[in-house]
């Protein structure tokens, strides 16, 4: 098994889970891993049936948390709506390490969703508008259709925002900090809210 470094240790961390986070991100892509913003999104219906999937995470702030986007039928938008909160974990193996965020998950408004819709490609920003995402369809052939049908559309046009379409932000309760050692006795530091701060606590691998 690689040794993938120094420890990880509590007095070198950041007080702030925000803060370290970033830092982490940062060498993340520094390393040059891959879509380092790609994370598994775990969600659980009302009846406490789970599931996950891999979305990108397009944004994160300590006021505002992390943003992703979906339509707003989606199963995991669904889910949200029944139970509205949610676990994000990234895994970036090139550096041994996981982060896992776990909090309450809201809506953006839709002025702040159409923003970043707007900033996509248009290419996705017309799948966007032609996907039922989650939805039974006939075929691919199907959604190429409408895809193209949407184009020819608004071939001179801006696309249209969906009104289906837009962000979620999940407000972080707890953060945990895992670093792969070569022994396995990996290091797991967890940060949760205490008194209007953040405790700093060692998990056993």
């Amino acid at each position: 098994m690689a040794d993938y470094g120094q420890p990880l240790r509590e007095q070198d961390v950041s007080k702030d889970p925000g803060r370290q986070f970033e830092r982490w991100f940062a060498e993340a892509r520094e390393a040059g891993i891959s879509f380092p913003e790609a994370a598994a999104l775990a969600t659980a219906a009302a009846d406490g049936a789970p599931s996950a999937r891999m979305v990108l995470v397009k944004g994160f702030d300590e006021t505002a948390g992390f943003s992703f986007y979906s339509n707003y039928a989606s199963r995991k938008a669904r889910e949200l709506a029944e139970n509205p909160r949610a676990a994000l974990l990234f895994h970036w193996e090139a550096l041994g390490r996981q982060v896992r965020v776990e909090g309450a998950v809201r809506r953006m408004d839709h002025a702040d969703s159409a923003v970043y819709a707007r900033s996509r490609p248009r290419g996705s920003q017309l799948s966007a508008l032609a996907s039922p995402q989650s939805e039974v369809v006939a075929g691919r052939e199907e959604l190429e259709r409408q895809v193209a049908e949407l184009e020819l559309r608004y071939r001179d046009a801006p696309v249209p925002v969906p009104d289906g379409w837009g962000g979620f932000r999940l407000a972080p309760a707890t953060f945990e900090f895992w670093q792969q050692r070569r022994d396995r006795l990996h290091d797991r530091l967890r940060y949760r809210r205490n008194d209007g701060g953040w405790l700093i606590e060692r998990l056993a691998p």
